[in-house]
C-alpha cells in the first residue's frame, strides 16, 4: 500500500526530527564517574563539599559514589575485572596493594600535583596514591591516667605493661589496627614482616593478658573510654580525634618508634571506560584545597605537602615531621601471610 504525498512528507519530517533530537541528545550526554568510596561520613563529605565544584568545572559530569569498606570495594572491583563500572576506587593501602597485585589499577598519568606529595603517598609502580595518611599509636584515658596518678605512655612496650591488665582495648587483626601492632611489637623484638614470630609471642604472653575487648566498634570504644573501662586502646589518630570531639577524655600518642603508616589511598581502575575523567579527578583530590577539607572532614594528614591548614586542624593531624617518622608498611609480605596470621591469631591470641 502507498503512501500519499502528505504522509510521505509528514513520515519524512518527522524521521528527520528524530535524528536531530538523537544528535542534541548525544551532544549534552552527561558522562557518569562511578567512585567506590569510604561510606558514612567519607561519603558525605565527597558529595556535599568535594564533587559539586568538580562536576561544575568539568561540565555535562555527574559524579556517583558506590560507598563500601576497602573489601567490600575490592571485591566489586575483582567482580567487573576488565568490564566497566566503578572507575575510581578508595581503599586502605593494605587491599590497594592487593588491588594493584590483581591488576585492578591502572597507571596513574603523570601530573605536576604528584611532585608536590610526600614520598610515602606513593604507591610503587605510580598505580595507586594516598590522598590522606593516618597514622596508628595509642589512645589513652586522661581522666583514668590522671586518677591513677600515670604518665602518658610513649612507647609500644607500654601495652604490656601489667598494670593495665583489663584496661587496653586492641582490634582484631582483621583491623588494620590490629595488625599494626602485631607488626610493631615483631619489629622491637627482633621480627619484622618476613619474621612475624617475636610478635606474636609478645602478644600472646604479655599484651593479651591486658586485652578488656578486641572488638575495634568506634560506639564500643567511645563508650568504654566515657566510662573509664578502659586506659588503652590502639587505635588512628583520625578516630581518636572524633572521640574527642564527643568530649571524650582521650588522647593520641605517637609511639617514640614510630607511629604506622596507614594510607587512605585512590586508584584509577584499569576497566574504566572514563580513563581521562578519572585521571583528572585524582588529581583534583590531591589539590591543596580538596586535601584541606579531607584534613577537616577526616582528621588525616595532608599527602600534598603544600596544603595549608588552620591551626586547630593542624594540631589535629600529623604533621609533616610526624609524617616523616611514620613507619611503612611492607604489603607485598603481609598480604602474601595475612590469611595465615588471622587463623594463627584465632588460635593463639583471640580466644
Amino acid at each position: 500500500m502507498s503512501l500519499s504525498p502528505v504522509l510521505r512528507q509528514f513520515g519524512l519530517a518527522a524521521a528527520m526530527a528524530a535524528v536531530v533530537s538523537v544528535g542534541v541528545s548525544n551532544a549534552h550526554a552527561t558522562t557518569t564517574l562511578y567512585v567506590g568510596a569510604y561510606g558514612g561520613s567519607f561519603e558525605q563529605m565527597l558529595r556535599k563539599d568535594v564533587i559539586p565544584p568538580f562536576e561544575k568545572s568539568n561540565g555535562d559530569v555527574k559524579v556517583v559514589t558506590v560507598p563500601g569498606d576497602s573489601t567490600t570495594t575490592l571485591a566489586k572491583l575483582e567482580a567487573q575485572k576488565g568490564k566497566a563500572g566503578i572507575d575510581v576506587a578508595f581503599l586502605d593501602d593494605g587491599p590497594m596493594y592487593q588491588a594493584i597485585q590483581l591488576g585492578l589499577c591502572g597507571k596513574l598519568t603523570d601530573a605536576p600535583v604528584y611532585k608536590d606529595l610526600y614520598d610515602i603517598a606513593r604507591f610503587k609502580g605510580d598505580r595507586a596514591v594516598a590522598v590522606g595518611l593516618i597514622a596508628t599509636g595509642i589512645a589513652y584515658n586522661t581522666h583514668l591516667f590522671k586518677q591513677k596518678g600515670w604518665a602518658p605512655p610513649t612507647s609500644w612496650k607500654d601495652l604490656a605493661d601489667p598494670k593495665y591488665k583489663g584496661l587496653l582495648v586492641m582490634p582484631s587483626i582483621i583491623n588494620t589496627y590490629g595488625l599494626h601492632a602485631l607488626l610493631m611489637e615483631a619489629k622491637l623484638n627482633g621480627g619484622s614482616e618476613t619474621n612475624i614470630g617475636p610478635g606474636f609471642a609478645v602478644m600472646k604472653k604479655s599484651v593479651a593478658p591486658n586485652v578488656l575487648s578486641f572488638d575495634p566498634s568506634p560506639g564500643k570504644i567511645a563508650q568504654m573510654f566515657g566510662d573509664d573501662e578502659i586506659a588503652l586502646a590502639v587505635w588512628g589518630n583520625g578516630r581518636v580525634q572524633a572521640l574527642r570531639d564527643q568530649g571524650l577524655p582521650v588522647k593520641f600518642v605517637y609511639p617514640k618508634e614510630g607511629a604506622v603508616a596507614l594510607g587512605m589511598g585512590v586508584c584509577v581502575v584499569a576497566s574504566s571506560a572514563h580513563n581521562a575523567l578519572a585521571q583528572k579527578f585524582v588529581q583534583y583530590i590531591l589539590s591543596p584545597h580538596v586535601q584541606a577539607i579531607l584534613a577537616q572532614s577526616q582528621g588525616v594528614g595532608p599527602s600534598n605537602r603544600n596544603t595549608k591548614l588552620p591551626p586547630a586542624v593542624a594540631a589535629e593531624v600529623p604533621s609533616p615531621d610526624e609524617i616523616s617518622k611514620l613507619v611503612r608498611v611492607n604489603w607485598d609480605v603481609v598480604n602474601q601471610h595475612r590469611n595465615a596470621w588471622t587463623q594463627r591469631w584465632n588460635r593463639e591470641i583471640e580466644q
